[in-house]
């Protein structure tokens, strides 16, 4: 063979080495600096799922119960269970229909009979009413 292949080869290899390295260096800068927001914006989409009629629905397969609340709190099915308000057996139906979890079926449930016997009472007001209801803790 020519030396100056055997140069030029071992030139080359030379220089993918330095850029493989170097890129790798930048890389792990980067992981170490990135924006945390899509993490967090998207840290609970293990939990939702689509029934078989299309509707989004909450699914919690054996999550501690402050998971499933964190979840819940941070989820578009929240907004739009407090838009049935004041339907109070609407709403038990949508949170029988659209969570999958006995700790967190349980718990909204008992706020909404809590809540639902103050209301009618009128203990509390509309407003006070769905406070309670949004205030999932």
């Amino acid at each position: 063979m020519d030396k100056s292949l055997l140069i030029f080869i071992a030139i080359g290899l030379g220089a993918l080495y330095l850029v493989t390295n170097f890129i790798g260096d930048i890389q792990a800068e980067d992981d170490a600096y990135k924006n945390n927001e899509y993490a967090v914006e998207h840290k609970y989409d293990q939990y939702h799922q689509v029934d078989s009629i299309g509707q989004p629905i909450l699914v919690f397969d054996n999550a501690p119960l402050k998971t499933q609340i964190d979840a819940w709190q941070a989820s578009e099915l929240k907004q739009e269970f407090l838009e049935l308000f004041p339907d109070y057996s609407e709403m038990k139906k949508f949170v029988k229909e659209r969570t999958r979890g006995d700790a967190l079926q349980t718990k909204i449930l008992k706020i909404i009979e809590n809540v639902e016997g103050k209301f009618f009472s009128g203990t509390v007001n509309a407003e006070q009413a769905k406070q309670m209801l949004d205030s999932l803790k």
